[in-house]
């Protein structure tokens, strides 16, 4: 049991007292849970007993101008927390009294603590003062008594509210001298939602939850909020939470649950300073499915509040802004971000979800981002699952009737850029990751997105500077293969090869990374284990187009020509019964020293705006053909010269 020694810093009221200079609350020495906003709330309440405290007096004392708040919420959940730690009621008040509208009144008397002086000990007694002589009462006190008693219990009275005043401010002072103030929480990060509900098909609904809260975050430009993919790294983990706030570099972490019956969900969610461990706030949320972004948009001001985090107008308001969404659109849409997007397969599960979502709600603009990004994704040369000429147009038109519903979509307008960076309209691309970080500067793929746009030119040093940045914001996940990448391309091999080596710590199966590591193990001067991992790569992606290509360029390059024709061969019989990528013959007929041949697939790539092309200023591929005037004019036609 936690006790106290009354001081004279405290005051009391019932069976309660209040240190004013540490802000701690007891209960007949019991010292109660109360701390942060409520502790600082309760002494202003007590200092003018019997007094009407305005909301406004309140809201400028403890909350600064530049802090987002929600102010009404934040003020009326201090005055419950107290209420709850008192044992009061707002409707038959003890302590505390509403008015409506206007403020607070604290209705108990009010009286300061005397501090306890040491007893002294025997043979330092001081000596002692002569005892007064006792007096007789009056037995009919005159008026003028009564008047002089009178003035001297107002004059206590006085007394006590300045003893108070004064205490206040001291305690105030001491307690600022000292206690150090806890250092702000400037980076955060949202882990992965448990699903409690029951049913682990129910999953998807946790992680859905946990993806757009960290977006709705990310808004806020004074935080740095840790990309989901990173995040999404601890499901399921054991370690504690300095753990893994030290391998996020993340001052504080949220931790969550949801749990979903029919159409009720229930959301608690709360915050861990990661340098104590310390849980300083949670609450739980209940609504209808129907509100879900509604409740996401209350949780995210909640923990706004709670770090202090400074926003701007336009920040506050998008996150506050939020809309009713069908359940079954929403559902769908949930499930269509929770299939595989690596492969053909996948990408066309999520196009038929999002497709569903679109259908049950042609009003819901994150369905059209997702659908237009699985669309992109379906022409690459690694995936290649259609001409970019067809899957592009449609892409497209997704992400444009996205931003028409939501022109502040951060996610659209990063798809938007990517897609004209592959048509290779520069400007217009740069203007939309330009958009895109103005509307969340916090988001990892706008900032990795963006150093692609800089590597396309030519500007490593640039495309580098904010690869970094991506991978702050993205620490665990996919902004290690992309740095890596653009170290590939700087011809920094040794360094690109251990980003990533890092990366597929991570994500031991990760085709791209695989794809990539094998580049720069055989430009390194490693060619057979280059070869070990393309083969690899190829047995993960179920010999994705764009990896067969690249090992049959190994494999001319080592005099395997057989093996190169022979995968040739496969390409070549593949496009009989659907789409190959152009780049990918591109590859083998560049390793196999047939440029004629080369530069036909090229000018076919060209025609269909494959988005390879993109890379012709930079990647090593065609280092042995940039002096052929033919290459320098494709350079040109693409803008790029």
């Amino acid at each position: 049991m936690l006790t106290h020694e009354p001081r004279a810093e405290s005051l009391a009221f019932g069976c309660f007292e209040v240190n004013l200079v540490t802000g701690e609350v007891f209960r007949n020495g019991r010292r109660l849970r109360l701390s942060g906003q409520p502790s600082q709330l309760l002494p202003i309440l007590l200092l003018r007993a019997g007094q009407l405290v305005t909301r406004e007096e309140l809201r400028l004392q403890l909350w600064p101008d530049e802090t987002f708040v929600d102010f009404d919420h934040g003020l009326n959940n201090c005055v419950n927390r107290i209420r709850d730690a008192l044992g009061d009621s707002a409707a038959n008040p003890r302590f505390i009294e509403t008015l409506p509208k206007q403020g607070y009144r604290f209705i108990a008397s009010v009286g300061i603590v005397p501090e306890k002086e040491p007893a002294p000990s025997p043979a330092h007694s001081p000596p002692k003062e002569p005892e007064p002589a006792s007096i007789a009462p009056d037995p009919e006190p005159s008026a003028r008594s009564l008047q002089k008693r009178t003035g001297r219990i107002r004059a206590l009275r006085w007394l006590l509210v300045a003893a108070c005043a004064i205490l206040t401010a001291v305690g105030l002072w001491i307690r600022h001298d000292r206690q150090p103030a806890e250092p702000p929480i400037q980076s955060l990060a949202v882990l992965p939602f448990k699903n409690l509900s029951g049913d682990p098909a129910q999953e998807y609904f946790a992680d859905g939850t946990t993806e757009e809260l960290i977006g709705r975050l990310s808004m806020i430009r004074g935080l740095r909020i840790i990309s989901r993919t990173s995040a999404m790294q601890f499901k399921g983990t054991n370690l504690s939470a300095p753990e893994i706030a030290r391998k996020l570099g993340a001052d504080a972490l949220v931790e969550g649950s949801v749990i979903r019956e029919g159409n009720r969900i229930r959301v608690h969610a709360q915050l861990i300073r990661a340098s104590t461990d310390e849980h300083f706030w949670s609450e739980i949320y209940d609504r209808e499915l129907g509100d879900i972004l509604t409740l996401e948009s209350e949780v995210a001001q909640s923990i706004a509040r709670r770090v202090e985090a400074t926003a701007t107008g336009n920040e506050r308001a998008r996150l506050l802004t939020a809309r009713p969404v069908s359940p079954d659109a929403y559902e769908s849409y949930l499930q269509g971000l929770s299939a595989n997007g690596d492969t053909r397969a996948g990408l066309e599960k999520r196009i038929a979800w999002f497709d569903d979502a679109i259908r049950k709600d042609p009003t819901f603009a994150p369905a059209y981002v997702g659908l237009g990004e699985a669309y992109d994704g379906l022409g690459t040369i690694f995936v290649g699952g259609g001409s970019p000429s067809e899957t592009r147009p449609q892409a497209i038109s997704a992400i444009r009737k996205a931003l028409a519903l939501d022109p502040e979509n951060a996610e659209a307008h990063v798809s938007l850029a990517g897609m004209y960076r592959s048509e290779w309209k520069w400007v217009e691309a740069e203007a939309e990751y330009r958009r895109a970080l103005d509307l969340n500067p916090n988001n990892a793929a706008a900032n990795l997105e963006y150093s692609q746009w800089l590597l396309c030119q030519g500007r490593i040093e640039e495309a580098l500077a904010w690869a970094r940045r991506g991978r702050d914001l993205d620490p665990l996940g996919d902004a290690g293969t992309t740095l890596a990448w653009n170290l590939f391309n700087a011809r920094r091999y040794d360094e690109a090869i251990t980003g990533f080596r890092n990366a597929l710590i991570v994500k031991p199966e990760g085709g791209l990374t695989l794809w990539h590591l094998g580049w720069a193990l055989f430009l390194n001067h490693q060619p057979e284990e280059g070869i070990r991992v393309l083969e690899k790569a190829a047995l993960v992606t179920d010999r994705s187009p764009g990896i067969i290509g690249t090992l049959a360029w190994m494999y001319a390059r080592t005099e395997r020509r057989a093996d190169a024709l022979r995968l040739l061969g496969e390409l070549k019989e593949r496009q009989r019964t659907g789409y190959v990528p152009t780049a990918a013959l591109v590859h083998v007929y560049l390793g196999l020293g047939d440029n004629d041949e080369a530069f036909a697939w090229l000018e076919r790539a060209y025609q269909e705006q494959s988005n390879f092309l993109m890379y012709l200023k930079v990647f090593p591929l065609f280092d042995s053909v940039r002096g052929d005037p033919r290459f320098q004019d494709l350079l040109r036609r693409v803008g790029l010269n």
